[in-house]
């Protein structure tokens, strides 16, 4: 679990340096935003508007007027440290297993989404045993986040580890390292470092449906 507070302050960090207005590869985002949302879900009831439609709009405006106010470096680098401080205790965040669950996979692919927005990056060299816990949280959120593709998908680590995120007639099989096939499951398409493997006809579908 101690790779979640190790990815808490490289995200912090990265947020910090980039400044407020930096470009992210969440769409219509900021790197502003995505201070407010990281602090806004630890911080606010407003954050159960993530799944909870009645409450989605006043936690967008919520999220705007963060964002807004960050505008300024200084507000900016209080509400990243806000972030990087953890969450509080009255948040369930603040217990580790539920930090470890919730957080894991977030962390990474926000500090990629920052990260991979500029035109300069490379990608990050990542402890094994962090690399293998990214494996397993994405074999645990594999079939959501390809719900709506109209093929099969096999996930191939370059060890020869696979895992069978939807079943189908005909598959493609998509392979990278664990932090470049959970970039491409969450939508990071056009950035993650992965190939694939299937026919022309189904790779050409996969695209289509994502």
């Amino acid at each position: 679990m101690h790779f979640v507070p190790a990815s808490r302050e490289v995200l912090a960090e990265v947020l910090l340096a980039a400044g407020p207005t930096a470009p992210t590869l969440c769409a219509g985002w900021e790197t502003r935003h995505l201070a407010a949302h990281l602090v806004l879900r630890e911080q606010s009831l407003l954050a159960a508007g993530l799944v909870l439609k009645p409450l989605a709009h006043r936690m967008e405006a919520e999220l705007s007027r963060r964002a807004d106010r960050a505008l300024d470096r200084n507000a900016y680098a209080t509400i990243v440290n806000e972030f990087k401080a953890g969450a509080p205790r009255i948040s369930p965040l603040s217990v580790p297993r539920m930090d470890h669950a919730a957080n894991l996979s977030e962390f990474f692919i926000h500090t990629e989404d920052v990260r991979r927005a500029g035109d300069r990056w490379v990608p990050r060299a990542l402890d094994a045993k962090y690399e293998d816990l990214l494996w397993h949280d994405l074999v645990r959120r594999a079939a959501h986040y390809y719900r709506g593709v109209d093929v099969g998908i096999i996930l191939v680590l370059p060890d020869g580890r696979r895992h069978v995120a939807r079943k189908s007639s005909t598959s493609v099989a998509i392979t990278g390292r664990a932090g470049e096939l959970l970039l491409h499951a969450s939508g990071r398409r056009e950035e993650a470092l992965v190939t694939f493997e299937g026919a022309q006809e189904a790779i050409a579908l996969l695209s289509v449906s994502l």
